[in-house]
């Protein structure tokens, strides 16, 4: 019998393999802890799509004299607050943007596309620059036919019900929903957050479908109450 060798009981055998048992699970538990990845948080800028991205707004005709006269004051905050360049295509008749290397945010030229947008339809620039410092205000257009098919003299009293006499129910909607409204023929285009939007649109198909003006006027007042109490 060789003395280096040692005979253990039966007992001695089986806590010595429970022992090594455990000895092993724990090394692969802590091998499985240290093999997953960690990675630390995006930026803003990694996140962002690689390459220039590209935009283009067609210009309406009854647009192009307006574009002109307040173009120093669409071109400034595009290029200098959004990092964007941008260019008035001559032949297309179009607002073209695009992203370079001095555009920070990813949400710039969307930003850019909704401000050009904007007053392509009929906003005036000081309206449309909200949505170049807010991040919560959108751009709602519909028809009128979308509502209720109306020609003919019904489709003018609707639009007459819609703005009112000197644009009396335009500026009532406006101001009790916290929007601006561009009535243009027959697309009505809404701008301001989504729960004023919802107000205000309310509102302007409540009239398209026949409602008196002094019955969305008692409507848009209790309206007006609630938000100024919640805020």
């Amino acid at each position: 019998m060789d003395p280096k060798s040692v005979t253990l009981a039966p007992v001695d055998i089986i806590a010595a393999a429970e022992e090594a048992a455990a000895a092993a699970s724990t090394q692969d538990d802590s091998m499985d802890v240290d093999a997953k990845p960690k990675f630390a948080p995006a930026s803003a800028q990694e996140m962002a799509p690689t390459g220039k991205q590209f935009r283009r707004v067609l210009i309406p005709p009854h647009r192009l004299t307006p574009l002109k006269k307040e173009w120093l004051q669409i071109y400034t905050p595009l290029v200098e607050h959004m990092g964007l360049q941008v260019r008035f295509n001559l032949k297309s008749k179009c607002v073209e943007l695009r992203s370079c290397a001095e555009t920070k945010e990813p949400s710039s030229l969307q930003k850019g596309h909704d401000f050009v947008k904007a007053f392509a339809v009929g906003f005036d620039v000081t309206d449309a620059l909200a949505l170049l410092r807010l991040d919560d205000l959108f751009l709602d257009s519909f028809e009128i036919k979308d509502v209720k098919t109306l020609n003919g003299d019904h489709l003018s009293r609707a639009i007459g019900r819609i703005a009112g006499k000197n644009g009396k129910t335009k500026f009532t909607i406006e101001n009790a929903s916290r929007t601006r409204i561009v009535v243009a023929d027959t697309k009505i285009h809404i701008l301001g957050s989504f729960q004023n939007i919802r107000v205000a649109k309310d509102a302007v198909v409540s009239l398209i479908l026949g409602s008196p003006p002094g019955k969305v006027y008692s409507t848009l007042r209790t309206v007006s109450a609630r938000m100024k109490e919640r805020f």
